[in-house]
């Protein structure tokens, strides 16, 4: 044993030695590039034991933590290589410009690591969180809730992450910390100026934020804004898109939605009450087409069994207003009901009961008694032929 720890103490005096003879030959710049190329190794294989460990005790957790150590490998391995040069640069030799030129780098290094980090966990949290729901379903308003939710946050935070993450990276720079802390605070006339520039943008930022918590409008919410019926298909961070049922896309700023009024027809449940009007003349069987409505809407497979009714809204000079109402599961399908029952009650109107249908009703006076006029028409202020 004595005789393998002697043998081994000249194999280390003989490398030494060598190393010594060695140093002088090399240039100045040969010795702290090996110690951050050794500290950079060492990161890089610290990061395979750490990932290899943080696998496998989540390999039995819930979908969020295994995807997020999946996702962060990147961000692991960055952030463990950052780690060991933070160690090595103080021990490698170099001149005072290099070690705080090197230094300040690492410090950017992790600041947009963090940023990175949270970005990816936010992103990951709200796909593990939409998963639990279902756009597609009848009655889709938790779903939409949540969806239409997570995503105006999503873009909110961020925004303020990066935002963040800008403002402490300018802060690290002596010529411009100013513009860091301006961008940061927005103190100072300065701010107040750029403030009234960027009117817009926090005006639909705070709508953003409005319209996350207080939810006028949801993704897959059924509206009419400025006379158009349509779907709401994307809401970004500045404008809404909303799908009009013609295909075309009404583009809307958020603050639209705050500040106008406008028709929201699944605020609380995706069900609708279809309104068909007929007009019909003052001699039409009210009973008759009550029992013809009620076999029309019944026999339909879009009508939910919810609501029914056939009534005399109005009068008018030469027609009678008869409403019919009828519920469905949703606007598209409350839109087709309608369509289905004015097709067939016209049609039943036209083949049982014609004389139901609009007419005009006229006297005329004919001035002209000396004028031969065919049997039964009567010649008023004047002798009948």
């Amino acid at each position: 044993m004595e005789e393998e720890l002697e043998q081994l103490e000249q194999q280390v005096e003989v490398i030494t030695s060598d190393i010594e003879r060695l140093l002088p030959v090399l240039p100045d710049w040969a010795m702290p590039l090996a110690v951050l190329g050794l500290a950079f190794l060492v990161g890089v294989m610290t990061f395979r034991v750490v990932f290899a460990l943080l696998t496998r005790a989540v390999a039995k957790k819930d979908l969020f933590w295994r995807s997020l150590v999946a996702r962060t490998r990147r961000p692991l391995r960055l952030g463990l290589v950052v780690a060991a040069l933070s160690v090595g640069v103080p021990v490698a030799p170099l001149d005072p410009d290099g070690a705080d030129l090197a230094q300040h780098a690492l410090l950017i290094a992790f600041m947009v690591l963090v940023a990175w980090v949270l970005h990816t966990a936010l992103h990951i949290w709200t796909t593990v969180h939409l998963r639990k729901f279902t756009l597609g379903a009848e009655d889709s308003y938790l779903a939409r809730k949540h969806v239409t939710q997570s995503r105006i946050l999503v873009r909110l935070v961020g925004w303020i992450i990066t935002v963040v993450a800008a403002s402490a990276i300018l802060m690290t720079f002596e010529g411009v910390r100013q513009w860091g802390v301006s961008l940061l605070a927005s103190a100072g006339a300065a701010g107040i100026v750029v403030g009234f520039a960027l009117q817009p943008v926090l005006k639909n930022l705070i709508a953003g934020v409005q319209l996350a918590v207080t939810q006028p409008i949801r993704i897959g919410d059924a509206v009419i804004v400025e006379g158009e019926w349509g779907e709401v298909e994307e809401i970004t961070g500045s404008y809404v898109v909303i799908k009009i049922w013609d295909w075309r896309r009404l583009v809307v700023p958020l603050s639209y939605f705050i500040e106008q009024p406008f028709q929201n027809w699944t605020r609380d449940t995706s069900s609708l009450i279809g309104v068909v009007m007929l007009y019909l003349d003052h001699t039409a069987d009210i009973s008759a087409l009550r029992e013809e409505a009620k076999r029309v809407v019944e026999g339909s497979e879009r009508w939910d069994g919810e609501v029914f009714a056939v009534q005399v809204t109005d009068f008018r000079e030469r027609v009678m207003e008869v409403r019919v109402l009828a519920s469905a599961k949703n606007a598209p399908v409350t839109y087709e009901l309608r369509c289905e029952i004015r097709e067939k009650l016209i049609a039943w109107v036209q083949r049982e009961m014609p004389q139901a249908l609009p007419r005009m009703r006229e006297t005329v006076s004919v001035d002209g008694s000396g004028r031969p006029m065919p049997p039964g028409i009567a010649v008023l202020d004047g002798p009948a032929p």
